[in-house]
């Protein structure tokens, strides 16, 4: 385990972002200082340690800090190739694999999917939901390439249940991230993103995945993600309505 003051996670608890890097550091069997942010009213450190996008989460390791939850993940990954198990597969092919399906990941689903709560119109609700479903079908291919013995982003190198193969990888902790708010999306639009229907692998992946102490660990609580979420739209609705 590392010192308490080696290692400080700049957050925001309901951030599926900041989640996946606390995923990786519990995954990893890292200790780390959290920091709380009010990103209506950001920290100095916060605004010094990421002055280009001013976001969250910052990763500090003895004062350097990392920022971008993606580019986190992957500095765990290598900065404590020594702790827990590795994220990111030693094949370079299987390691090209796992970055292509977590671009899809951040390209394809994260990218539609942060729209559905600025959305101003059913229509363009309709749209980001289609985009997102239509991009968790793909993922499902993605699943059973990686986990299945097709010869993509596994880190055990056969089939398993997850995208890094028997054990986690850098795909399950990306989209690990999301598992809480992909149920919120559920709740509030009525719309299933993963369902045993059309994308039985990813059902099943998700239940493993929250089964998993590390997500018990750090995944958000759905009911309390409902109410911030539902906050979110009504602020967007509000600023819409005054514009």
């Amino acid at each position: 385990m590392t010192g308490g003051c080696e290692l400080k996670l700049l957050g925001m608890w309901a951030s599926p972002f900041v989640t996946r890097a606390k995923l990786a550091l519990q995954i990893k069997g890292l200790s780390y200082e959290y920091v709380e942010e009010d990103l209506g009213n950001k920290s100095e450190l916060l605004l010094s340690s990421n002055p280009v996008h001013k976001a969250v989460p910052v990763l500090i390791h003895d004062g350097k800090p990392v920022c971008e939850s993606s580019v986190v993940v992957q500095y765990i990954d290598e900065a404590f190739a020594g702790a827990g198990p590795s994220l990111l597969p030693a094949d370079p092919y299987e390691r090209a694999a796992a970055r292509f399906w977590a671009a899809y990941v951040e390209d394809k689903l994260v990218t539609p999917w942060r729209q559905l709560f600025r959305v101003k119109t059913d229509e363009e609700r309709a749209e980001v939901m289609r985009q997102t479903i239509a991009a968790a079908d793909a993922l499902e291919g993605g699943l059973k390439e990686c986990s299945g013995g097709g010869g993509g982003g596994g880190g055990g190198g056969g089939k398993g249940p997850f995208f890094g193969g028997e054990s986690v990888g850098y795909v399950d902790v990306l989209l690990g991230g999301m598992v809480s708010w992909v149920k919120v999306t559920e709740v509030v639009s009525g719309a299933k993103v993963i369902g045993a229907t059309k994308t039985p692998l990813l059902a099943a992946w998700m239940e493993r995945f929250c089964e998993l102490d590390a997500a018990g660990a750090v995944l958000q609580d759905v009911g309390a993600l409902v109410e911030y979420a539902r906050a979110v739209q009504a602020r967007f609705a509000a600023a819409a309505t005054n514009n």
